[in-house]
């Protein structure tokens, strides 16, 4: 639980936070003890992440917010090892791709989403109201160029990917998220389509460090209160 008698009493529960950290299903946490115990991991140990245990956090990230429901944000799943090291090359060498036991490519395609209305228009409605919802989504989002509608996925896509990081720390795995790669050479790897956006790489699994201790800005640095 967040305490809010004081600044120093919240930064004291993250210390106690990240003196306990260990990951798998035994180290599920809160929400708020996730946000304050999350750190980038960029060592990871040989411990298997079960295609159930990605499936299940992939479930719990598209429960993220997204304007007109159109959740824009695709994943590519990689265990394959020349795959990551392919990808590895192609992030620079950062090793965190070639050594965790998946990496997720998230992207968003807001072209696909625009072939696709029909599904994230709310099945109760009835045929009407559902026609009108994707004719009014048609105009609004066909007025746009298909370099605005890609800008506009991708910062739905990052409510996602902020969604995914917290549940997997909540869920007891470590993560890397990384905006450091070779875009082109990434999409030709993994197949994405030209017109997509690349959100990110993440690192997912079991980490075999602890990784830095975090740094942050205290409210009064970065908040008003009018």
């Amino acid at each position: 639980m967040i305490r809010s008698d004081s600044a120093s009493a919240f930064i004291t529960t993250e210390h106690e936070i990240a003196g306990t950290r260990s990951s798998g299903p035994e180290a599920r946490r809160s929400a708020a003890d996730a946000a304050l115990s999350r750190r980038s991991v960029r060592a990871y140990r040989d411990v298997p992440v079960t295609d159930d245990e990605v499936r299940q956090l992939l479930t719990l990230t598209g429960r993220a917010p997204s304007a007109f429901n159109l959740q824009p944000w695709r994943f590519i799943v990689v265990r394959d090892q020349a795959t990551k090291d392919r990808l590895q090359a192609a992030a620079y060498g950062q090793k965190q791709v070639g050594e965790a036991p998946v990496v997720l490519a998230m992207y968003a395609d807001m072209e696909d989403t625009m072939a696709h209305l029909d599904e994230v228009v709310h099945p109760d409605l009835p045929a009407e109201k559902k026609a009108a919802t994707i004719a009014m989504l048609e105009r609004n989002f066909g007025s746009m160029t298909a370099e605005a509608r890609g800008v506009w996925a991708n910062t739905q896509a990052n409510i996602a990917l902020g969604y995914l990081l917290l549940i997997a720390e909540s869920e007891g795995f470590h993560t890397s998220p990384m905006l450091g790669f070779d875009v082109a050479a990434t999409k030709g790897i993994l197949g994405v389509p030209a017109h997509a956006t690349i959100t990110a790489l993440v690192a997912l699994g079991h980490g075999a460090e602890d990784g830095f201790r975090s740094h942050r800005h205290e409210v009064d640095r970065v908040a008003r209160f009018v």
